[in-house]
C-alpha cells in the first residue's frame, strides 16, 4: 500500500496535466479546459465530503474510486461544453451582430440538450454504486471505499455540470463577446 500511494503522488498530478493538455487540444482553449477541469475538482469535493461521513480514510481503493470519478465528470463536463459551443454556433451561423440575449438563450437552448444525458449517467452510476454502499459480503470492505467517493462526486457533479457549467460558460464567451 505505501509503494501503491507513493506511485499515485507521482501519476496522478502527471495524469492531471496530461488530461489538461488534452483539453486545451480538443478546445483550442485554455478558458474551456478549465471550465471542463472546473467541473472535476467540485465532483472531487463530492466524494471527498461522503467519505468524510462514512469515515473511510484515503486508501489505494478510495483513490481508484476517484480516478473512476476523475474519468466520469471530464467526460460529463465535455460533453456539456460541446452542446454549449453547437447551441452557440447555431447562433453564429445566422449571422447579424450577437447580442447578450443571444449568448443566455444559446446557452438555455445547450443545458437543457444536455439535460437527459446527464441525469441518464448519473442515475446509472447511483443505480449501480448504491447497492455497493449496503452490501455487507465478501468483498464488501474493499467495493464499498471506491464506490463512495464516485456516489458523492456525482451528486456535487450532477449540480455543477447542469447549472454551475452553463453559467461560467455564458460568463465566458459573454466576457469574449464584448471585448470583440
Amino acid at each position: 500500500q505505501l509503494r501503491a500511494r507513493e506511485r499515485l503522488k507521482m501519476l496522478l498530478p502527471l495524469v492531471f496535466v496530461i488530461i489538461f493538455m488534452l483539453l486545451y487540444m480538443t478546445f483550442r482553449s485554455v478558458s474551456e479546459a478549465i471550465i471542463v477541469m472546473l467541473s472535476v475538482v467540485y465532483a472531487m469535493t463530492g466524494g471527498v465530503i461522503l467519505q468524510w461521513l462514512l469515515g473511510y480514510n484515503f486508501s489505494v481503493a478510495v483513490w481508484v474510486g476517484y480516478i473512476a470519478l476523475y474519468g466520469v465528470a471530464v467526460q460529463t463536463g465535455v460533453v456539456m461544453v460541446v452542446y454549449l459551443h453547437e447551441a452557440l454556433d447555431r447562433r453564429l451561423q445566422q449571422g447579424g451582430e450577437i447580442t447578450e440575449r443571444d449568448v443566455l438563450q444559446a446557452t438555455i437552448d445547450g443545458s437543457v440538450l444536455r439535460l437527459r444525458p446527464k441525469l441518464m449517467t448519473v442515475t446509472v452510476v447511483m443505480a449501480s454504486l448504491v447497492p455497493i454502499m449496503w452490501s455487507t459480503g465478501v468483498g464488501s470492505d474493499v467495493m464499498k471505499p471506491i464506490a463512495a467517493p464516485i456516489i458523492g462526486g456525482m451528486i456535487t457533479s450532477t449540480i455543477h455540470v447542469l447549472v454551475i457549467t452553463p453559467v461560467i460558460f455564458y460568463t465566458v464567451v459573454l466576457s469574449v463577446v464584448e471585448v470583440l
